[in-house]
C-alpha cells in the first residue's frame, strides 16, 4: 500500500500521524495552544479584564515594594512585575497564577545582591567648601553593580530551572516538607521584617552578610533608634495598621465580599498625594521615591563571570521559587479541576526568569497576593495575567512620575504588612508539637538556622536536619509484640491492650524496611519480645551436657530410659564453674545406648543455670517491611537457625512478594529453611501453628548427642559457639571483607 496502512479497516497516512504527534509535543510545550482556541470570550473576557485591572495595580505597587526587599532601584521592581507574565502566558500550565516578584524569593535575591555588592564597596571621598573630607557612598555605582548583580542571578536562576523542567526532575520539590518550607518562610519573614525596620524608622546601618548577619543588623537599629525619623515612623505605623485592618476585613467577610479591597493600591494613592501636599521630603526630611524611570532598558546579556560565586544561592533559589509556585498552583487547579504539569512549570518559569534576567529583573515565582486577587475577582484564564501585564506597563510608560513624592517606609509598610501571613504560622507550632514532637523539631530548626545563618545556609541546614529525622526515625522503628483478641482474628500490641493473649507463641511486628542501620533495632528488638537472647540459651545447654557427660562418666549420673538420675545415696555437687568444665580427669565408662530425653523446663540434675524457653514458636509480622538489603537477609538467616537450634519454629506472615523475591536471590533458602514457614496473614500463621502442636509429636535434638555420648568413650565434642557454624555474625563478616 506505499505509504499508507490500515488500522481497522481505515487507511492511515503516516505523514498525518507525525504531524499530530508533532502537534500534540507543541502543544505540551506550549500550553496555550490546548485553552486558547477554547477560550470563551462572552462568558470569560468580562471576567478577565476586571480581574487583571485589579491584579495590575496590586502587581505594580508590590513590585515597587519588593524592590526594597532586592535592594536595587523601585524602577526595577515594575520590570519584574511585567516581563515574566509575558512568557508564562505562553509557558504555563496554571490558569490562575499570577507571576512576578514574592517576599521570600525577593530575600534571598537580595542577601546575594547585598553580600556582593555591599556599601563598603563603593566609598568615595569628598571635600566641601571648609577644606574637610567626607566619606560618601557612590550610590550610582552601587546601584548599577546591585543591578548586574541581580539580573545576572534571575538568568542563572532561569539557567537551572530549564535545566530541571528538560531533564523531568520536578520530584526534586518533595524534599521541600511543608513543616521545612513553613519554618523556613517564617525566617525569611522575620529577615524581611528586619531589613524593613530600618526602612520605617529611616535609620542607616551597615549591610552585614553572613552567620548572624540579622541579628548584628538588629542590634546597630536599637542602637540608632534615636535617630528615627518621625514623620516616616508614623506614615509606615499608620500605613500597617491600615493594612492588617482591611486585610483581616476582607478574610473574614470573603464570602460576602464580591471583590477585596484593594488597600495597598489605596494606602499608597493616598500617601502619595499627602506627602506631595505636604512637601515632607523638605519639611521634615523623608525618604521618599524620588526618582522611577520611564520607558524601558535595553536587553543585556548577564555577567557569566560571576555565576560561580553565586551558584550555590541560584540552586536554592531556584527550588524555593518553583516549590511556592507549583504549591499555589495545584491548590487553585484542584480547585477549578485542571491538571498542573509539574516539569512544564519548571520550564515555564525557567525561562520566564531567563527571559526577565535580560531585562534586569529580578527572579520572579508566583505573587501570592497577586494570584489571590486575580483567582477572586473573577479570573478565569492567564489572559487576565496580560491585562494585569498591560496596567504595569502604563505604569513604566506614564504614571512612574506620580509616585516620586511617595515615602519609602509606606512601602515598606505594604511589605511588612505582606508578611502577616508567614508571621502567623509559628502557632502552628505547639499544634504540631503535640501532634509528632520531630516534626515540631524540623520546623523549629529550620527556623532557627535560617535566621543565624542565613536564608540559603539555613534552607540547606533544614533540608539536612529533615532527612536526618527520616533516617532516625527508619533506624528505630516502631515495634511491639502482639497478641490476639480472644474470638477474633485481630492481634494487637500486648502493651497497649491488656487483654490479648499468647499461647505458647511469640509475635513480633517490626514496622519499617529492614537494611544496615537497623539491623541492631530488630535483633534487640526480637531479644525484648520473646524474653531471652537463644545464642545464650543455646551455650547454656551445651554447657549442661559437658556437665552431665562428665559426670556420668565419674558415675553420679546415670543415664536411664526415664532420664538423667543421680546413684542412690550420693548428692552431686556439679556446677557450672570454669574448672568442673575444663577437668582433664577422663573416665572411661561403657554404657550400652539408652534412649533418653533432656526436659529443659524441668529442674536439671546439674546445677546449672539454663534460661527457660517459654514458647515453641515465633512469628514475625512482615506486614510494614517494603524491603530488605543483603545484610538484613543474612541476619534474618542467621535468626531462623538459632532459634531452629533451641527448639523454637521460625514462621514469618503478611510478607510481601517483593521481600520473598529478594529472599531467593541472596540465597535465604536452603534444606531447612523452606517457603513453607510463610503464611499468609499472622491469624494464619497462629491456626496453622496449633494444628501442627496437636499432630506433632515433638522430640529433643539433643536426643542424638546423649546417646552418643554414653556409647563413645571420648567426649562428644559440645563445643561452646556464640555463632552458627555456616554464618559469622554480619558485622565482623564485613569488617574482614573490608580488610582483605
Amino acid at each position: 500500500m506505499g505509504a499508507e496502512s490500515k488500522l481497522n479497516g481505515v487507511e492511515i497516512d503516516p505523514a498525518h500521524c507525525s504531524r499530530k504527534k508533532a502537534f500534540q509535543i507543541t502543544k505540551s510545550f506550549f500550553p496555550v495552544l490546548e485553552w486558547l482556541p477554547k477560550y470563551k470570550v462572552k462568558e470569560w473576557l468580562v471576567s478577565d479584564i476586571i480581574s487583571g485591572v485589579s491584579t495590575g495595580l496590586v502587581a505594580t505597587l508590590q513590585g515597587l515594594a519588593f524592590a526594597l526587599l532586592v535592594a536595587v532601584p523601585l524602577g526595577y521592581g515594575l520590570y519584574s512585575a511585567f516581563f515574566p507574565l509575558l512568557t508564562y502566558f505562553f509557558l504555563g500550565t496554571s490558569r490562575h497564577l499570577s507571576v512576578g516578584p514574592f517576599p521570600v524569593v525577593s530575600l534571598m535575591v537580595g542577601s546575594v545582591v547585598l553580600s556582593m555588592a555591599p556599601d563598603d564597596k563603593f566609598y568615595i571621598r569628598s571635600s566641601n567648601a571648609t577644606g574637610l573630607n567626607k566619606t560618601l557612598i557612590d550610590t550610582v555605582s552601587r546601584d548599577a553593580q546591585r543591578v548586574v548583580i541581580a539580573s545576572s542571578l534571575t538568568f542563572l536562576v532561569g539557567i537551572i530551572q530549564l535545566v530541571f523542567g528538560v531533564l523531568q526532575i520536578g520530584f526534586i520539590v518533595r524534599y521541600l516538607a511543608d513543616l521545612l518550607v513553613g519554618g523556613f518562610t517564617t525566617a525569611a519573614a522575620f529577615q524581611g521584617f528586619v531589613s524593613q525596620l530600618r526602612i520605617v524608622l529611616n535609620v542607616s546601618t551597615k549591610n552585614y552578610n553572613g552567620i548572624i548577619s540579622i541579628i548584628c543588623t538588629l542590634i546597630e537599629i536599637f542602637q540608632r533608634i534615636g535617630t528615627t525619623n518621625i514623620a516616616d515612623l508614623i506614615a509606615g505605623l499608620l500605613t500597617i495598621f491600615i493594612c492588617m485592618v482591611v486585610k483581616e476585613i476582607n478574610d473574614q467577610f470573603k464570602h460576602k465580599i464580591p471583590v477585596p479591597i484593594p488597600i495597598e493600591v489605596i494606602v499608597i494613592i493616598v500617601a502619595t498625594g499627602i506627602s506631595n501636599a505636604a512637601d515632607l521630603e523638605k519639611k521634615y526630611n523623608a525618604d521618599i521615591v524620588k526618582t522611577i524611570p520611564r520607558g524601558f532598558l535595553y536587553p543585556e546579556p548577564p555577567a557569566v563571570s560571576i555565576f560561580s560565586e553565586m551558584i550555590a544561592a541560584a540552586f536554592s533559589i531556584a527550588v524555593v521559587a518553583y516549590a511556592i509556585a507549583v504549591s499555589v498552583a495545584k491548590i487553585y487547579a484542584t480547585k477549578h479541576d485542571y491538571p498542573i504539569d509539574g516539569n512544564q512549570e519548571f520550564i515555564a518559569y525557567g525561562i520566564s526568569n531567563m527571559f526577565a534576567g535580560t531585562f534586569s529583573c529580578f527572579v520572579a515565582t508566583t505573587t501570592l497576593s497577586c494570584t489571590t486577587v486575580q483567582e477572586s475577582t473573577g479570573g478565569k484564564t492567564q489572559v487576565a495575567s496580560i491585562i494585569s501585564a498591560g496596567i504595569v506597563l502604563i505604569a513604566i510608560v506614564a504614571l512612574g512620575k506620580l509616585l516620586e513624592p511617595l515615602q519609602k517606609s509606606v512601602l515598606a509598610a505594604v511589605v511588612i504588612a505582606n508578611l502577616k501571613g508567614m508571621f502567623m504560622q509559628v502557632f502552628d507550632v505547639p499544634r504540631l508539637w503535640r501532634q509528632n514532637k520531630a516534626d515540631a523539631l524540623i520546623w523549629i530548626f529550620t527556623c532557627v538556622a535560617s535566621i543565624i545563618l542565613g536564608l540559603d545556609l539555613g534552607l540547606l541546614a533544614g533540608l539536612v536536619f529533615g532527612l536526618l529525622t527520616v533516617v532516625v526515625r527508619v533506624q528505630f522503628p516502631l515495634w511491639g509484640g502482639l497478641g490476639n483478641i480472644p474470638g477474633t482474628d485481630l492481634y494487637k500490641n500486648v502493651k497497649d491492650y491488656k487483654t490479648v493473649v499468647e499461647p505458647g507463641v511469640k509475635i513480633l511486628r517490626f514496622s519499617s524496611p529492614i537494611f544496615y542501620a537497623n539491623i541492631d533495632g530488630l535483633k534487640s528488638s526480637l531479644k525484648s519480645t520473646v524474653g531471652f537472647d537463644a545464642i545464650h540459651v543455646h551455650n547454656k545447654r551445651l554447657k549442661t551436657l559437658r556437665m552431665i557427660q562428665k559426670l556420668i562418666k565419674k558415675g553420679k549420673l546415670k543415664a536411664t530410659k526415664n532420664g538423667i538420675i543421680s546413684d542412690s545415696g550420693t548428692t552431686n555437687e556439679a556446677s557450672e564453674s570454669d574448672e568442673d568444665l575444663d577437668d582433664p580427669e577422663d573416665l572411661k565408662i561403657s554404657a550400652k545406648e539408652v534412649e533418653i530425653q533432656v526436659d529443659w523446663s524441668s529442674e536439671l540434675p546439674v546445677k546449672v543455670n539454663v534460661p527457660r524457653v517459654p514458647i515453641h514458636c515465633l512469628i514475625f509480622d512482615f506486614g510494614g517491611v517494603s524491603f530488605l538489603d543483603v545484610v538484613a537477609v543474612r541476619t534474618m538467616r542467621m535468626i531462623v537457625k538459632e532459634f531452629e537450634r533451641i527448639d523454637v519454629t521460625v514462621y514469618i506472615a503478611s510478607c510481601q512478594d517483593n521481600i520473598i523475591t529478594k529472599l531467593e536471590q541472596c540465597g535465604f533458602f536452603d534444606d531447612n529453611i523452606r517457603k513453607d514457614m510463610f503464611l499468609l496473614t499472622v491469624h494464619n500463621a497462629a491456626l496453622y501453628i496449633q494444628h501442627e502442636m496437636m499432630h506433632r509429636d515433638i522430640q529433643d535434638p539433643i536426643f542424638e548427642k546423649i546417646s552418643l555420648m554414653q556409647e563413645s568413650k571420648e567426649p562428644v565434642d559440645f563445643s561452646e559457639t556464640g555463632k552458627l557454624d555456616d554464618e559469622l555474625d554480619v558485622q565482623e563478616e564485613a569488617m574482614r571483607r573490608l580488610a582483605s
